[in-house]
């Protein structure tokens, strides 16, 4: 059982600073199990708590973890420079409790995008250490041959990288979309590797992260859901 006070309860949850939060609790803008609370400094057990602010109700977490289903047209950055933020897709509170992106997707590449505001798993994700496969389905301006699957997966020499980089595994979707997985994750790296061997990326997706795939998660390009401990177990399974 772990309590909180209810002011910090909000300040915590991200809707503002503790002198906010008390005013919205004095105001009577604070419910819990369908009973205004108008006491800040009221203990209240955070274990399985919902609890209604201006009429929606919210469930208290100690960590955030997000799947999104990125648009075209939006940037991985808080400081964006030309187009939107990711964030500005996301409840307003999150950004107070400091939600960032688990790695970057380009801002015109689609698909399965993390985050959290919890630093350690934004850093397991992250570590090329653990050897998290990603999948992705390029299209190409030429059309996809078997040539093209086999040198992707014999691996590619890329400008500023010492050794080539390699498909873990690489197959044709159709004649001018191919499916790559990788585990590095480098700075534009299906692109260069598409460009390496010869033919261009025209647009990218990101279809699965580990055991997470984004089909069975239902999103449409632009909405998002919390993660549970079970999809968050198959991100790496193992």
């Amino acid at each position: 059982m772990s309590k909180l006070i209810l002011d910090r309860i909000l300040q915590s949850q991200g809707f503002g600073t503790r002198k906010w939060c008390g005013e919205l609790i004095a105001a009577g803008e604070v419910s819990i199990a369908g009973t205004t609370v108008t006491d800040s400094r009221a203990a209240i057990e955070t274990n399985g708590l919902e609890f209604t602010i201006f009429g929606e109700v919210w469930t208290f977490r100690e960590h955030i973890y997000i799947a999104l289903h990125k648009p075209a047209n939006f940037e991985c950055s808080r400081k964006s420079s030309h187009h939107p933020g990711v964030h500005t897709i996301l409840p307003e509170q999150f950004t107070r409790r400091d939600v960032q992106t688990v790695g970057r997707l380009d801002h015109d590449t689609t698909g399965l995008l993390l985050m959290s505001d919890d630093g350690p798993f934004i850093h397991q994700q992250s570590s090329p250490k653990r050897h998290i496969p990603k999948i992705y389905v390029a299209t190409t301006h030429d059309p996809v041959t078997p040539e093209l699957v086999a040198e992707l997966l014999a691996g590619v020499k890329l400008h500023d990288e010492h050794a080539t980089l390699a498909a873990v595994t690489c197959r044709m979707v159709d004649s001018h979309r191919i499916e790559i997985v990788l585990e590095q994750g480098k700075y534009h790296q299906v692109k260069r590797m598409l460009a390496a061997a010869g033919n261009h990326c025209v647009a990218l997706h990101r279809s699965q992260i580990g055991g997470l795939k984004l089909d069975v998660l239902g999103l449409a390009e632009g909405e998002w859901c919390y993660l549970d401990e079970a999809q968050l177990a198959v991100l790496a399974p193992g």
